[in-house]
């Protein structure tokens, strides 16, 4: 053996996961990614999404766990927690008791949530007071098509699903800005403040209407015409559940259209292929299970956050339908045993912003599924920290079913970082690590990854669940 084959042996080098893919591989991705395209599409909010996991699931053969009063090997079940979560379990053919394989991603984003008071008149213009949901740069969403996503109860108490903005016929909103001519104020201070909070407020309408003794005639006319559409007063929406999010579809983005642009790739991108595993899969070894939660942007909290019963509840659930019984001792055993991939996004090196990065412990765009032994920030604070057996096991599964796949961090040491759901599994003293795709402009209203990390992914949570 040369020198140059000894080094090449020992030495570690990434891998281009375009490269390392055959033709058959090739057009699969390109199958599951415009599949992905529409998932996306369809869902904008975290209640789309659980409602199409659901019509996936049924349609997959799955069966509420609501409906079933016993389990065995090869059923497939699922349940869902407020519209928000969903639970999902392929029964596997050891005893439950050497424990699950667990894949779990947020569907919740980043986005503008109207206030319980939105609606005002200012300048014969209505407009809708919003407070940003998760870590955003406010100066990107002005001047953006959005869309209004949400529910409302009607006089009747009746929930009313509200979709505005998606369909080529309806009407977009938007936040509006200042022309560069009279922005000289804007534009001397810094990124952080040149959009304040309160200013984002959404244009709604403008149309003033013929009313005696009313003042505000465009309010008026707003307040008329969701009355006539929905059966809803202002007093409706105090206790409705509204997002705006951006109005434009996924698209496939570069001349080779080699990456896939989007609202909501984080983590709808592991969401989708954590969801399409589970589809895909029959009769494992230990049981499968996928997860989607609701509110990792804000810190997991609430009913339908990673921190949370839910889980821990509907494991206990099957665990007594498929056991006959489910005493906290089993339970513990049961979780004791299993395995979570903490199935989010990391940050692929931008070649426009090299100086975050420290390039060789960073995730890159087209070069498979990244993963991350930790997250968190600064001295890995709210990190899980995954242990060397079970990064160990988890390389070795992809590597024995041809994923391709890398390592990577956050940024810089010092420099930012974020968290994952990793820690409040892992704190159920169950293994765990964080795995998803590489994403360039994380947060922003058009988020791009690599359609090749998007297939390994797929296979990625395939592999852990059939191969742990």
């Amino acid at each position: 053996m040369t020198d140059k084959e000894l080094y090449k042996s020992l030495s570690y080098e990434r891998k281009n996961a375009y490269l390392e893919m055959d033709a058959d591989e090739h057009s699969a991705m390109k199958e599951l990614c415009c599949d992905y395209m529409k998932f996306l599409d369809k869902g904008k909010t975290e209640r789309e999404c659980v409602a199409e996991a659901e019509k996936a699931a049924a349609a997959a053969g799955f069966k509420n766990m609501n409906d079933v009063s016993e389990l065995k090997p090869g059923d497939k079940i699922y349940k869902i927690n407020r519209g928000k979560n969903i639970f999902m379990a392929v029964i596997g053919t050891e005893d439950i008791s050497c424990g699950l394989n667990i894949a779990g991603a947020h569907i919740d984003s980043p986005r503008l949530d109207l206030k319980q008071n939105p609606l005002y008149e200012s300048t014969d213009m209505a407009l809708l007071k919003t407070h940003y949901y998760g870590g955003i740069k406010k100066y990107q969403w002005p001047t953006i098509p959005l869309a209004i996503h949400g529910v409302v109860f009607n006089s009747k108490g009746e929930k009313i699903d509200i979709c505005i903005g998606e369909c080529d016929s309806d009407p977009v909103f938007v936040i509006t800005d200042l022309l560069p001519h009279l922005a000289k104020d804007q534009m001397s201070k810094k990124m952080t403040e040149g959009v304040a909070a309160e200013d984002m407020n959404v244009l709604i309408g403008g149309m003033p209407i013929e009313a005696e003794d009313v003042k505000e005639k465009v309010k008026f006319s707003i307040l008329k015409l969701l009355n006539e559409r929905y059966d809803i007063t202002e007093k409706s929406l105090q206790s409705a559940e509204i997002e705006i999010v951006p109005a434009q579809k996924a698209r496939n983005v570069g001349l080779d259209e080699s990456f896939i642009g989007a609202y909501g790739h984080d983590d709808r991108v592991c969401a989708y292929t954590t969801l399409r595993g589970i589809l895909d899969i029959d009769m494992p070894k230990k049981t499968a299970v996928a997860i989607l939660v609701d509110k990792e942007e804000i810190g997991s909290t609430g009913n339908t956050g990673a921190q949370s019963a839910f889980m821990m509840m509907a494991i206990a659930e099957m665990t007594e339908k498929l056991t006959g019984t489910c005493t906290v001792t089993q339970l513990n055993r049961v979780i004791e045993n299993s395995a979570c991939m903490s199935s989010d996004v990391s940050a692929a090196v931008d070649p426009n912003f090299l100086s975050v990065s420290e390039e060789r412990n960073s995730s890159y765009a087209g070069y498979g599924v990244a993963i991350m032994k930790y997250t968190g920030s600064r001295g890995k604070y709210d990190s899980s920290d995954a242990n060397a057996e079970f990064v160990y096991e988890i390389g070795r599964i992809m590597d024995e079913n041809g994923v391709i796949w890398q390592t990577g961090e956050l940024g810089k040491v010092d420099q930012g970082g974020g968290g994952t759901i990793a820690q409040y599994v892992a704190n159920l003293n169950m293994n765990v690590i964080d795995c998803g795709v590489p994403v360039l402009s994380m947060h922003s209203p058009f988020e791009v990854v690599a359609k090749s990390d998007v297939y390994m992914a797929y296979k990625a949570y395939k592999a852990f669940y059939m191969n742990r």
